[in-house]
């Protein structure tokens, strides 16, 4: 009998393979991006010293939960830069973690990109 994977389970193998390529260090650390079916997360890491430098979600207490799931994925996208170049943070490397470059995952990097974040 064949039995289909689920897309999580699809989505963490690309999430490895995608991983064995590209790491965070402290001059460039990576943004990496999780989306659930309601919410959407980014964070800045340094992979080399296995800590969190920023980040920023739509469950903060401060998010205003209004607009569609792409308009509050650009505001997260604009508060994760706005937090980054903050504290210094001037590129990343995008880890989509396994997601397509597509809707909410674009718009948060695009809006990154808009508000100063290079990658």
């Amino acid at each position: 009998m064949v039995t289909k994977k689920s897309r999580n389970e699809t989505r963490q193998k690309r999430h490895l393979r995608i991983r064995k390529n590209i790491s965070g260090t402290s001059t460039t650390p990576r943004l990496a991006v999780y989306r659930s079916n309601a919410n959407i997360y980014a964070q800045v890491i340094d992979d080399v010293a296995k800590v969190t430098l920023v980040s920023a979600s739509t469950m903060e207490k401060n998010f205003e939960r209004k607009g569609t799931k792409t308009e509050r994925a650009i505001s997260v996208g604009k508060s994760v830069a706005e937090r980054a170049k903050a504290i210094g943070v001037e590129a990343v490397v995008f880890d989509r973690n396994g997601y397509l470059y597509h809707g909410r995952v674009k718009s948060l990097a695009d809006s990154a990109r808009e508000n100063g974040l290079k990658f």
